[in-house]
Protein backbone atom coordinates (compact mmCIF):
# COMPACT_ATOMS: atom_id res chain seq x y z
CA UNK A 1 0.00 0.00 0.00
CA UNK A 2 1.40 3.38 -1.37
CA UNK A 3 0.51 6.28 1.06
CA UNK A 4 1.02 9.65 0.16
CA UNK A 5 3.22 12.44 2.62
CA UNK A 6 -0.33 14.20 3.44
CA UNK A 7 -1.80 10.38 4.31
CA UNK A 8 1.41 9.41 6.43
CA UNK A 9 1.28 12.67 8.37
CA UNK A 10 -2.50 12.48 8.93
CA UNK A 11 -2.03 8.75 9.79
CA UNK A 12 0.83 9.46 12.85
CA UNK A 13 -0.87 12.08 14.29
CA UNK A 14 -4.35 9.66 14.24
CA UNK A 15 -2.17 7.27 15.75
CA UNK A 16 -1.20 10.05 18.62
CA UNK A 17 -4.15 11.21 19.19
CA UNK A 18 -5.42 7.14 20.00
CA UNK A 19 -2.47 6.88 21.80
CA UNK A 20 -3.02 9.87 24.53
CA UNK A 21 -6.67 8.27 24.84
CA UNK A 22 -5.70 4.65 25.66
CA UNK A 23 -3.32 7.01 28.07
CA UNK A 24 -6.05 8.22 29.99
CA UNK A 25 -8.12 5.28 29.52
CA UNK A 26 -5.94 2.86 31.20
CA UNK A 27 -3.78 4.87 33.34
CA UNK A 28 -6.51 7.46 34.60
CA UNK A 29 -9.67 6.16 34.17
CA UNK A 30 -9.42 2.54 35.14
CA UNK A 31 -8.79 3.75 38.49
CA UNK A 32 -12.44 4.98 39.29
CA UNK A 33 -13.23 1.54 36.68
CA UNK A 34 -11.66 -0.89 39.00
CA UNK A 35 -12.05 0.62 42.26
CA UNK A 36 -12.96 -1.90 44.69
CA UNK A 37 -15.87 -0.30 47.34
CA UNK A 38 -14.98 -1.67 50.79
CA UNK A 39 -17.18 -2.20 53.56
CA UNK A 40 -19.56 0.50 54.66
CA UNK A 41 -20.28 -0.27 58.09
CA UNK A 42 -20.93 3.08 60.71
CA UNK A 43 -17.20 3.04 62.89
CA UNK A 44 -16.80 6.67 62.27
CA UNK A 45 -19.96 8.48 63.03
CA UNK A 46 -18.82 12.29 64.40
CA UNK A 47 -21.46 15.58 64.59
CA UNK A 48 -22.43 16.09 60.68
CA UNK A 49 -23.81 20.06 59.75
CA UNK A 50 -25.46 18.99 56.31
CA UNK A 51 -25.86 22.64 54.57
CA UNK A 52 -27.92 23.68 52.17
CA UNK A 53 -29.32 26.97 50.01
CA UNK A 54 -32.68 27.73 49.07
CA UNK A 55 -34.24 30.45 46.53
CA UNK A 56 -37.83 30.08 45.92
CA UNK A 57 -37.67 26.15 46.60
CA UNK A 58 -40.75 25.39 48.29
CA UNK A 59 -41.32 22.72 45.64
CA UNK A 60 -37.91 20.84 45.93
CA UNK A 61 -37.90 21.28 50.01
CA UNK A 62 -41.33 20.23 50.94
CA UNK A 63 -40.55 16.89 48.39
CA UNK A 64 -36.70 16.57 49.75
CA UNK A 65 -35.77 17.97 53.11
CA UNK A 66 -37.24 15.15 54.79
CA UNK A 67 -35.32 12.48 53.13
CA UNK A 68 -32.34 14.77 54.60
CA UNK A 69 -33.60 15.12 58.03
CA UNK A 70 -34.78 11.65 58.51
CA UNK A 71 -31.61 10.09 57.63
CA UNK A 72 -30.20 6.94 60.08
CA UNK A 73 -27.31 9.29 61.65
CA UNK A 74 -26.83 9.72 65.35
CA UNK A 75 -25.55 13.66 65.42
CA UNK A 76 -26.20 15.63 62.55
CA UNK A 77 -27.99 19.45 61.82
CA UNK A 78 -29.58 20.10 58.77
CA UNK A 79 -28.82 24.04 58.03
CA UNK A 80 -31.13 25.37 55.24
CA UNK A 81 -30.43 29.18 54.35
CA UNK A 82 -33.36 30.67 52.89
CA UNK A 83 -32.29 33.44 50.48
CA UNK A 84 -34.51 35.83 49.46
CA UNK A 85 -37.37 33.55 48.77
CA UNK A 86 -40.58 35.05 47.32
CA UNK A 87 -42.42 31.82 47.58
CA UNK A 88 -44.14 29.99 50.55
CA UNK A 89 -40.83 28.60 51.69
CA UNK A 90 -40.59 30.70 54.99
CA UNK A 91 -43.72 29.55 56.06
CA UNK A 92 -42.71 25.65 55.20
CA UNK A 93 -39.34 26.05 56.88
CA UNK A 94 -41.86 27.43 59.81
CA UNK A 95 -43.51 23.96 59.85
CA UNK A 96 -40.90 21.75 59.34
CA UNK A 97 -38.67 23.44 62.50
CA UNK A 98 -41.88 22.56 64.76
CA UNK A 99 -41.88 19.17 63.61
CA UNK A 100 -37.66 18.24 63.28
CA UNK A 101 -35.67 19.31 65.94
CA UNK A 102 -32.32 18.86 63.40
CA UNK A 103 -33.62 21.95 61.47
CA UNK A 104 -31.77 25.25 61.47
CA UNK A 105 -33.20 28.02 59.42
CA UNK A 106 -31.23 31.15 58.47
CA UNK A 107 -32.90 33.95 56.22
CA UNK A 108 -31.71 36.31 54.08
CA UNK A 109 -33.61 39.05 53.20
CA UNK A 110 -30.38 40.95 51.08
CA UNK A 111 -27.63 40.13 49.07
CA UNK A 112 -24.17 41.88 49.25
CA UNK A 113 -23.27 43.51 46.32
CA UNK A 114 -19.55 41.93 46.56
CA UNK A 115 -20.32 38.72 46.51
CA UNK A 116 -22.06 37.01 43.50
CA UNK A 117 -24.14 34.21 43.23
CA UNK A 118 -24.81 31.35 45.70
CA UNK A 119 -21.58 32.06 47.51
CA UNK A 120 -22.97 34.36 50.01
CA UNK A 121 -25.78 32.23 51.33
CA UNK A 122 -23.39 29.39 51.43
CA UNK A 123 -21.07 31.27 53.40
CA UNK A 124 -23.55 31.47 55.82
CA UNK A 125 -24.66 28.65 55.90
CA UNK A 126 -21.40 27.21 56.91
CA UNK A 127 -20.76 30.25 59.47
CA UNK A 128 -23.87 29.03 61.31
CA UNK A 129 -23.24 25.57 61.35
CA UNK A 130 -22.18 23.44 64.51
CA UNK A 131 -20.50 20.95 63.52
CA UNK A 132 -16.61 20.43 62.11
CA UNK A 133 -17.85 18.28 59.22
CA UNK A 134 -19.83 19.74 56.29
CA UNK A 135 -22.23 17.75 54.10
CA UNK A 136 -23.41 19.86 51.29
CA UNK A 137 -26.08 19.64 48.54
CA UNK A 138 -28.77 21.68 47.09
CA UNK A 139 -32.56 21.59 47.61
CA UNK A 140 -33.17 19.72 44.38
CA UNK A 141 -31.54 17.07 45.42
CA UNK A 142 -32.50 13.63 47.35
CA UNK A 143 -30.03 11.09 49.10
CA UNK A 144 -30.66 7.44 47.15
CA UNK A 145 -31.09 6.08 50.94
CA UNK A 146 -31.08 7.19 54.86
CA UNK A 147 -27.36 6.08 55.08
CA UNK A 148 -26.11 8.52 53.30
CA UNK A 149 -24.70 11.05 55.65
CA UNK A 150 -22.66 7.63 57.43
CA UNK A 151 -21.97 6.71 53.88
CA UNK A 152 -19.75 10.29 53.18
CA UNK A 153 -18.49 10.03 57.00
CA UNK A 154 -16.77 6.76 56.69
CA UNK A 155 -14.74 8.24 53.91
CA UNK A 156 -13.01 10.60 56.43
CA UNK A 157 -9.92 8.66 57.24
CA UNK A 158 -7.23 9.65 58.98
CA UNK A 159 -5.88 12.92 57.18
CA UNK A 160 -8.97 13.83 55.08
CA UNK A 161 -10.61 16.90 55.13
CA UNK A 162 -12.57 16.69 52.03
CA UNK A 163 -14.79 14.13 50.35
CA UNK A 164 -16.32 14.09 46.71
CA UNK A 165 -19.44 12.83 46.10
CA UNK A 166 -21.65 11.80 43.04
CA UNK A 167 -24.43 13.07 42.48
CA UNK A 168 -26.53 11.90 39.04
CA UNK A 169 -29.64 12.65 37.81
CA UNK A 170 -32.59 10.96 37.53
CA UNK A 171 -33.24 8.34 34.94
CA UNK A 172 -36.80 9.78 32.69
CA UNK A 173 -37.79 8.93 29.20
CA UNK A 174 -36.20 10.96 26.14
CA UNK A 175 -32.97 12.45 24.47
CA UNK A 176 -32.76 15.31 26.31
CA UNK A 177 -32.73 13.21 29.84
CA UNK A 178 -29.95 10.69 28.20
CA UNK A 179 -27.83 12.91 27.04
CA UNK A 180 -28.06 15.19 30.34
CA UNK A 181 -26.97 11.62 32.27
CA UNK A 182 -24.13 11.19 29.56
CA UNK A 183 -22.71 14.55 30.47
CA UNK A 184 -22.95 13.72 34.32
CA UNK A 185 -21.54 10.58 34.30
CA UNK A 186 -18.34 11.44 31.97
CA UNK A 187 -17.66 14.89 34.19
CA UNK A 188 -17.97 12.19 37.17
CA UNK A 189 -15.28 9.98 35.82
CA UNK A 190 -13.11 12.37 34.79
CA UNK A 191 -12.82 14.24 38.04
CA UNK A 192 -13.15 11.24 40.95
CA UNK A 193 -10.79 9.46 38.66
CA UNK A 194 -8.54 12.36 38.83
CA UNK A 195 -9.23 12.20 42.64
CA UNK A 196 -8.44 9.00 42.71
CA UNK A 197 -4.84 9.48 40.79
CA UNK A 198 -3.88 12.22 43.27
CA UNK A 199 -5.02 15.23 42.05
CA UNK A 200 -8.27 16.35 42.81
CA UNK A 201 -9.61 19.35 41.28
CA UNK A 202 -13.19 19.60 41.84
CA UNK A 203 -16.59 18.18 43.22
CA UNK A 204 -20.31 19.01 42.46
CA UNK A 205 -22.46 21.37 44.88
CA UNK A 206 -25.10 18.56 45.06
CA UNK A 207 -23.15 16.12 46.74
CA UNK A 208 -19.64 17.39 48.68
CA UNK A 209 -18.37 17.45 51.96
CA UNK A 210 -15.31 19.23 53.71
CA UNK A 211 -14.06 20.70 57.23
CA UNK A 212 -15.42 23.93 58.75
CA UNK A 213 -12.08 24.60 59.78
CA UNK A 214 -10.66 23.94 55.86
CA UNK A 215 -12.82 26.57 54.62
CA UNK A 216 -12.05 29.16 57.01
CA UNK A 217 -8.79 28.57 56.76
CA UNK A 218 -8.83 29.16 53.17
CA UNK A 219 -10.71 32.37 53.97
CA UNK A 220 -13.80 30.65 52.03
CA UNK A 221 -14.75 31.94 48.68
CA UNK A 222 -13.08 35.30 48.44
CA UNK A 223 -10.24 34.06 46.54
CA UNK A 224 -12.63 33.66 43.62
CA UNK A 225 -15.91 35.72 44.93
CA UNK A 226 -16.20 37.99 41.57
CA UNK A 227 -17.00 34.70 39.76
CA UNK A 228 -20.39 33.68 40.00
CA UNK A 229 -20.29 29.38 40.07
CA UNK A 230 -17.50 28.24 41.65
CA UNK A 231 -18.68 27.15 44.77
CA UNK A 232 -17.37 23.68 44.31
CA UNK A 233 -15.00 23.68 41.48
CA UNK A 234 -12.90 26.36 42.43
CA UNK A 235 -12.90 25.90 46.20
CA UNK A 236 -12.05 22.45 45.50
CA UNK A 237 -9.60 23.03 43.16
CA UNK A 238 -7.94 26.09 45.52
CA UNK A 239 -8.04 23.78 49.04
CA UNK A 240 -7.85 19.89 47.93
CA UNK A 241 -4.56 17.98 47.48
CA UNK A 242 -3.70 13.61 47.19
CA UNK A 243 -3.15 13.57 51.05
CA UNK A 244 -6.35 15.45 52.41
CA UNK A 245 -9.26 14.17 50.16
CA UNK A 246 -11.28 10.82 49.64
CA UNK A 247 -13.88 9.74 47.31
CA UNK A 248 -17.56 8.02 48.47
CA UNK A 249 -18.39 5.37 45.77
CA UNK A 250 -20.81 3.91 47.98
CA UNK A 251 -24.69 3.71 45.94
CA UNK A 252 -26.01 4.51 49.94
CA UNK A 253 -23.67 7.76 49.50
CA UNK A 254 -25.37 9.17 45.69
CA UNK A 255 -27.17 12.36 45.92
CA UNK A 256 -30.31 12.58 43.20
CA UNK A 257 -31.39 15.36 41.07
CA UNK A 258 -34.27 16.22 39.20
CA UNK A 259 -32.76 17.28 35.24
CA UNK A 260 -33.38 20.13 33.39
CA UNK A 261 -36.24 19.23 31.26
CA UNK A 262 -35.50 20.96 28.01
CA UNK A 263 -32.08 21.29 25.95
CA UNK A 264 -31.81 25.01 25.96
CA UNK A 265 -32.26 25.19 30.35
CA UNK A 266 -29.57 22.47 30.14
CA UNK A 267 -27.37 24.14 27.74
CA UNK A 268 -27.94 27.50 29.47
CA UNK A 269 -26.56 25.52 32.76
CA UNK A 270 -23.82 23.78 31.43
CA UNK A 271 -22.53 27.06 29.79
CA UNK A 272 -22.69 28.66 33.30
CA UNK A 273 -20.65 25.87 34.81
CA UNK A 274 -17.88 26.40 31.81
CA UNK A 275 -17.65 29.88 32.53
CA UNK A 276 -15.19 28.64 35.58
CA UNK A 277 -13.08 26.18 33.10
CA UNK A 278 -10.60 29.59 32.67
CA UNK A 279 -9.97 29.92 36.33
CA UNK A 280 -8.71 26.32 37.06
CA UNK A 281 -4.47 25.84 37.73
CA UNK A 282 -2.72 25.61 34.29
CA UNK A 283 -1.84 21.93 35.13
CA UNK A 284 -5.52 20.68 35.37
CA UNK A 285 -6.55 22.95 31.87
CA UNK A 286 -3.66 21.39 30.21
CA UNK A 287 -4.94 17.84 31.23
CA UNK A 288 -8.16 18.17 30.47
CA UNK A 289 -7.94 20.02 27.42
CA UNK A 290 -5.36 17.35 25.88
CA UNK A 291 -8.23 14.73 26.54
CA UNK A 292 -10.42 16.51 24.50
CA UNK A 293 -8.38 17.69 22.16
CA UNK A 294 -7.40 14.33 21.44
CA UNK A 295 -10.98 13.32 21.11
CA UNK A 296 -11.90 16.13 18.72
CA UNK A 297 -8.83 14.65 16.23
CA UNK A 298 -9.43 11.13 16.51
CA UNK A 299 -13.13 11.76 15.23
CA UNK A 300 -11.84 14.60 12.67
CA UNK A 301 -8.80 12.76 11.35
CA UNK A 302 -11.00 9.22 11.28
CA UNK A 303 -13.43 10.58 9.43
CA UNK A 304 -11.18 12.79 6.65
CA UNK A 305 -8.88 9.65 6.26
CA UNK A 306 -12.11 7.50 5.48
CA UNK A 307 -12.40 10.06 2.16
CA UNK A 308 -9.17 10.03 1.33
CA UNK A 309 -7.10 7.17 1.51
CA UNK A 310 -7.61 3.51 1.39
CA UNK A 311 -5.28 2.69 4.27
CA UNK A 312 -8.88 0.82 5.82
CA UNK A 313 -6.25 -1.52 7.80
CA UNK A 314 -4.98 1.33 9.69
CA UNK A 315 -7.68 2.81 10.13
CA UNK A 316 -9.80 0.18 11.30
CA UNK A 317 -7.47 -1.14 13.87
CA UNK A 318 -6.86 2.02 15.44
CA UNK A 319 -10.16 2.82 16.04
CA UNK A 320 -11.07 -0.61 17.25
CA UNK A 321 -7.65 -0.32 19.78
CA UNK A 322 -9.49 2.70 21.35
CA UNK A 323 -13.36 1.32 21.20
CA UNK A 324 -12.43 -1.54 22.80
CA UNK A 325 -10.35 0.31 25.79
CA UNK A 326 -13.08 2.93 26.06
CA UNK A 327 -16.54 0.26 26.23
CA UNK A 328 -14.38 -1.87 28.74
CA UNK A 329 -13.99 1.20 31.11
CA UNK A 330 -16.92 2.75 30.53
CA UNK A 331 -18.79 -0.91 31.36
CA UNK A 332 -16.84 -0.67 34.64
CA UNK A 333 -17.22 2.71 35.66
CA UNK A 334 -21.23 2.53 34.74
CA UNK A 335 -21.73 -0.33 36.96
CA UNK A 336 -20.33 1.17 40.10
CA UNK A 337 -21.83 4.03 39.29
CA UNK A 338 -24.93 2.86 38.40
CA UNK A 339 -25.36 4.55 34.92
CA UNK A 340 -25.44 0.63 32.90
CA UNK A 341 -28.07 2.23 30.31
CA UNK A 342 -25.72 4.45 28.49
CA UNK A 343 -23.35 2.22 27.36
CA UNK A 344 -25.04 0.74 24.21
CA UNK A 345 -25.69 4.76 22.61
CA UNK A 346 -22.57 5.97 24.31
CA UNK A 347 -20.22 6.11 21.25
CA UNK A 348 -23.33 8.36 18.74
CA UNK A 349 -24.01 10.68 22.57
CA UNK A 350 -20.03 10.79 22.05
CA UNK A 351 -19.66 12.41 18.79
CA UNK A 352 -22.40 15.07 19.81
CA UNK A 353 -20.88 15.45 23.17
CA UNK A 354 -17.27 16.53 21.51
CA UNK A 355 -19.07 18.80 19.34
CA UNK A 356 -21.35 20.77 21.84
CA UNK A 357 -18.37 21.18 24.43
CA UNK A 358 -16.70 22.72 21.62
CA UNK A 359 -19.17 25.35 21.20
CA UNK A 360 -19.86 25.28 24.83
CA UNK A 361 -15.72 26.14 25.23
CA UNK A 362 -15.86 28.44 22.73
CA UNK A 363 -18.91 30.68 24.02
CA UNK A 364 -17.49 30.32 27.61
CA UNK A 365 -14.90 32.97 26.50
CA UNK A 366 -17.00 35.52 25.22
CA UNK A 367 -20.19 35.22 27.62
CA UNK A 368 -20.85 37.45 30.51
CA UNK A 369 -21.27 35.37 33.79
CA UNK A 370 -24.61 34.29 34.57
CA UNK A 371 -26.00 34.73 38.00
CA UNK A 372 -27.08 32.01 40.35
CA UNK A 373 -30.76 31.67 40.50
Amino acid sequence: MNLSLPETVLIIILAAAVLIQLAYYWLLFTRLAFYRLTDNTKTNTPPVSVVLVARNEYVNLKKNLPMILEQDYDEFEVVVVNHISDDETVELLEDLEKKYQRLKVVNITQDLNFFKGKKFPLSIGIKSAANELLLLTDADCWPESKQWISSMVQNYTAGKQVVLGYGPYRKEKGLVNLFIRYDTFWVAVQYLSYALAGIPYMGVGRNLSYTRSLFFENKGFTAHYRVASGDDDLFIGQVANKRNTGVALSPESFVYSDPEKSFRAWFRQKQRHLTTGKFYKPKIKFLLGLFSLSQLLFYALLVTLLFISEAYYILAGLFLLRFISQMIVQKKAGDLLKEKQLLIISPLLEVFYILLMLILFIRSIFVKHMQWK
